[in-house]
């Protein structure tokens, strides 16, 4: 017979295992920010949306015309 490490006579502690994955999950977790922080690179996207928005519109009334 075949030497199986995961039968009956194999059985690791999943609690062990789980403590060991959540102190390497809140180990390597970045520290949050300030919502205000969060907030700056959105407005500039917003912006840089609308003015993409106004250059395009622009130049296809340029081209209609």
């Amino acid at each position: 017979m075949t030497n199986n490490p995961h039968g009956p006579a194999h059985q690791p502690d999943p609690a062990g295992s789980t403590q060991m994955f959540r102190a390497f999950v809140d180990e390597g977790a970045p520290q949050r920010q300030p919502a205000s922080a969060a907030s700056g690179p959105r407005v500039g996207l917003i912006v840089g949306v609308v003015a993409a928005i106004a250059i395009i519109a622009g130049v296809a009334w340029l081209a209609m015309s």
